[in-house]
Order: C-alpha cells, then sequence, then structure tokens
C-alpha cells in the first residue's frame, strides 16, 4: 500500500483539532490526545517538527499549551506532510534531490513525476480552516472510538 505513515495521520488530526477551535485557542496534549482518540507520548513528539515548521506554536509550564501559528487558513495539508514525511515523492525518481541516472531514458519517470505534481498540488490546495467546517462527525467518532461522550455539535 501506499500512504502516508501513522505520524503524518496524527499530525493532521492536531492540526484539525487546533483549527477547529476559537481563534488563537492554547490546549493541552493531554486535551487533544483524550479528544482524537490518540495515545499522548505519540502526540507529545509530533509537535516538534510542527513548530520547527511554523505550524504550531508551544508554551510550557502550567499555562501552557499549543496552538495554530498562523491561521488554519493558511495552514496547507501539504505542509504537515512535509513537515513530518521530509518532502513528497511516489518514487525516488521524482524527489528532485535525489535524481535517477536512468531518466533521460526511463519511459515511467515522467509518469511518477506528474503524479506527485498533481498530488502535491491537490494537497497545498487543501486547507485547514476548511477542513474544520467538514463534516461535524469527526469529533463524535473519536469520542465513541475512545467510549466518551458524543458531543453532537462539537467541531
Amino acid at each position: 500500500m501506499l500512504g502516508i505513515s501513522r505520524q503524518t495521520d496524527y499530525a493532521v488530526r492536531v492540526v484539525l483539532h487546533l483549527a477547529c477551535l476559537e481563534k488563537g485557542a492554547q490546549v493541552s496534549i493531554a486535551e487533544i490526545s483524550e479528544s482524537r482518540g490518540l495515545p499522548m507520548p505519540f502526540v507529545r513528539r509530533l509537535i516538534k517538527p510542527l513548530v520547527t515548521r511554523g505550524i504550531l506554536v508551544s508554551a510550557r509550564g502550567s499555562s501552557g499549551g499549543i496552538r495554530l501559528a498562523r491561521p488554519a487558513g493558511e495552514i496547507s495539508l501539504l505542509e504537515v506532510v512535509r513537515a513530518m514525511e521530509g518532502g513528497l515523492a511516489l518514487n525516488h525518481c521524482a524527489d528532485a534531490d535525489k535524481g535517477c541516472p536512468l531518466s533521460r531514458s526511463c519511459p515511467v519517470e515522467s509518469v511518477w513525476v506528474g503524479a506527485t505534481g498533481v498530488l502535491e498540488r491537490h494537497l497545498e490546495k487543501v486547507r485547514f480552516d476548511d477542513l474544520a467546517v467538514g463534516p461535524q462527525g469527526h469529533v463524535v467518532a473519536h469520542q465513541r472510538m475512545q467510549g466518551g461522550p458524543a458531543a453532537v455539535g462539537q467541531a
């Protein structure tokens, strides 16, 4: 199967959780972990690359937590994928940094490069403000998975 890593999936859920909150809201990792059904130690490890890439801001201390570094409408799904995966390429030959000695004679190389480009452009268009107003059932689904209350209307 071709797909993203679990850490990328969880990172997207963390950013989505924050995008669903009021602008500037800061919450604890424990709150996100519980609300989204994610293991807290795993969520802790996701924060550093998201902060490094300017997606999140973290504050330590008793009133600390994490929040979006920018408005949700300025954060793309592609940014989160790149923060966690380091890049996007469907094949090594599609990775501009690596290149391929066979690229001039390989009929498939241009297909991989083209498909990677299509995927990148699509993920760049997907913004977290749009995802946050999408199907309202995603929080309810996470709460049911954890056996918690299914608070209808929560984002």
